[in-house]
């Protein structure tokens, strides 16, 4: 038996394994959305033929797609402080960057609700300031539920930054800077281009984390701001349509595969080296 034969029998459990019981059900699932007594697809025109689900689909694209790229200037600037500190800071600042993930989710929306609300602290830290004169509306809109999954999802894009982060050998920067580098060109060609993996790893988890949410979207945003993740409960545990509750879930999973494989190519792009 050659190695490669050996390697072929070594991860043949845990292929089966993943196809079993990953690969059937979603495919069994999926495989109920193309065909119905309407035709082929039919689902799937019903659902982009909706104005209201396709203001849903584009709604959760868009918070997602900028709950990714805020979560990505504040995750890399924490990131870069962090892996620049001192040993006995370092430890320090990482225990308090990922302290929130110690608590569940459903707590930390609910804190939320307490600090956007009508007679939350946000709203009395600025009236007592005078900067407005009345309290603001902030809860069931896009902005509350960007700033809650912002906060949800920017731990996790700092702890998968500071580890790339910190693997740059720092005789490339001063290698950089004795030949005369500016502060902004040894960050833009040297220290940028080494992170982009880091960058694109964690991008990818704040997506797909922001745009298959469900408990941050339900709390902060209703049905004013309805999500696909809530629309997919709606229709599974409300309405028990199942068949359309699996169409949301395949165009949920197309359009996540779709903004990974678009990531993975700008990351080309940036460092070649990256994917």
């Amino acid at each position: 038996m050659t190695a490669r034969q050996l390697g072929w029998y070594l991860v043949m459990p845990a292929t089966l394994a993943v196809v079993i019981f990953l690969g059937w059900p979603v495919g069994g699932t999926f495989s109920t959305t193309f065909l119905d007594g309407s035709g082929w697809f039919s689902n799937y025109v019903n659902f982009f033929s909706s104005p209201f689900r396709r203001a849903v689909l584009w709604r959760t694209t868009e918070i997602a797609l900028v709950t990714t790229v805020i979560s990505l200037l504040i995750g890399f600037v924490t990131a870069y402080v962090v892996s620049r500190a001192p040993g006995s800071w370092k430890g320090i600042l990482i225990v308090a960057a990922v302290f929130p993930l110690l608590t569940g989710v459903v707590v930390r929306s609910f804190a939320w609700l307490i600090i956007l609300g009508k007679n939350g602290i946000a709203n009395e830290i600025m009236l007592s300031l005078g900067i407005i004169s009345e309290p603001l509306s902030m809860l069931y809109t896009k902005g509350s539920v960007i700033i809650a999954m912002v906060y949800l999802f920017v731990p996790l894009m700092i702890l998968t930054i500071v580890g790339v982060l910190e693997s740059i050998p720092d005789e490339y920067v001063d290698a950089a800077a004795s030949l005369g580098a500016s502060p902004f060109a040894r960050f833009w060609q040297i220290v940028f281009p080494l992170a982009v993996p880091g960058l694109i790893v964690g991008a990818v988890l704040v997506f797909t984390g922001s745009f298959t949410s469900y408990a941050t979207p339900q709390l902060l945003g209703g049905e004013q701001q309805m999500m696909m993740g809530t629309f997919l409960h709606q229709r599974a545990m409300v309405t028990f349509d199942w068949i359309g509750a699996s169409t949301i879930a395949a165009i949920m999973t197309i359009v996540t595969i779709t903004i990974v494989y678009v990531m993975s190519r700008l990351a080309k792009r940036l460092n070649p080296a990256a994917v």
